[in-house]
């Protein structure tokens, strides 16, 4: 288990292009024209971890199986797309199904690419995918709402207290304002994921630039770091141009061609960090003879939620956890040397996982 990241955009920002670079994969057409995203593009990418592979070593794992994250492409939205222009409207429901959107800025100067809008502008850009979105939410809220009102004014306690949500939203969503900012109440968690709205997922900006600004970037994406930081979003400085180049070479050259450019890791990466930031997860690891594995949970899992993520079994009939740290079961030497020097600790359903717990669950069938 890894994340969804919906990628989402202005036509002609590069979002196919990076796509192709971040997945390794030819499978999304790169084309300088608008709506060359016809179907959404599906990929998956091993989410990377040195602590993985460390682990596999030491046990001598016949398998290594990292953690996944999927990334979407979706058509390029037009200013427009809410009402059926171009052909976002469309895809809006691939949106729905992932755990976080990001939207792919252009910050590169570049005559040769047409810009739908005529001017480099993310900032602007932003807005454009922003203002579809929170449109497209505003019109799924309103068609819900007459039912609601319906069944809320026979009596129905669950449909008045939605209504009650669904119309805080509406005004705040005619405030030029997206769902995510919304001031829920405990009670009101669960109604307001049931709502799938576009404009509730968490929002990366990732601001394409030129090769010479990968490092440092530019002016552009100046711009999209103030807006993320007044809307409390992620951001990720790429450059899909150099993405696309390092897809083609292997660990060593990559890592030296990156060093060139002033890089210390790839937009991937950097990517995921920021995704993970963004989604607050973390990451435990299953080791083994046959194998060894990287699990995806969000931080502050207990133990049977955390042992969900391999089988709702595991939950279900949870008895203990048996955990070792990263750190101890490296310095040690393994499973059984950590538990000889009262490295292994025995925890139950309370225990809050902690990143890089190495655990081996202990369960009914």
């Amino acid at each position: 288990m890894g994340f969804k990241c919906g990628i989402v955009g202005l036509p002609n920002v590069g979002k196919s292009t990076l796509f192709n670079a971040l997945t390794q994969t030819a499978s999304a057409q790169a084309a300088n024209y608008p709506f060359c995203t016809i179907e959404p593009n599906i990929g998956e990418v091993s989410i990377p971890d040195p602590r993985l592979y460390k682990l596999s070593e030491l046990v001598e794992s016949k398998s290594t199986i990292p953690a996944r994250m999927t990334f979407v492409d979706i058509a390029g939205l037009v200013k427009g797309a809410s009402k059926g222009e171009g052909l976002g409207n469309q895809f809006l429901a691939n949106i729905r199904e992932m755990d976080a959107v990001a939207y792919v800025l252009r910050c590169f100067d570049d005559d040769d690419i047409t810009h739908v809008s005529g001017e480099i502008d993310p900032v602007a850009d932003s807005e454009i995918v922003e203002t579809e979105l929170m449109l497209a939410d505003l019109d799924s809220l309103e068609k819900r709402r007459p039912s609601l009102e319906k069944k809320s004014k026979s009596g129905d306690v669950d449909s008045r207290a939605l209504l009650e949500l669904v119309d805080e939203i509406i005004c705040l969503l005619n405030d030029g304002r997206p769902a995510r900012q919304v001031i829920l109440k405990e009670a009101q968690q669960d109604l307001y994921a049931s709502l799938q709205l576009l404009t509730a997922k968490p929002v990366l900006f990732v601001c394409n630039v030129d090769e010479s600004s990968a490092a440092t970037g530019n002016k552009h994406s100046s711009s999209v770091n103030k807006l993320a930081e007044r809307e409390g979003a992620g951001v990720v400085v790429i450059s899909a141009e150099i993405e696309a180049e390092i897809s083609q070479l292997d660990e060593g050259e990559k890592i030296e061609y990156l060093s060139e450019l002033g890089l210390a890791s790839p937009g991937l990466n950097r990517l995921i960090f920021e995704g993970y930031q963004l989604l607050d997860l973390m990451t435990y690891f299953t080791a083994g003879p046959k194998e060894t594995r990287a699990w995806t949970i969000p931080n502050g899992s207990t133990a049977p939620r955390a042992s969900r993520a391999i089988h709702t079994d595991f939950e279900k009939g949870f008895i203990r956890a048996e955990v070792i740290s990263y750190d101890d079961y490296l310095s040690t030497g393994g499973e059984l040397k950590a538990k000889e020097s009262g490295k292994m600790r025995v925890e139950g359903k309370d225990y809050v996982v902690k990143d890089g717990d190495v655990i081996f669950f202990r369960f009914n069938t």
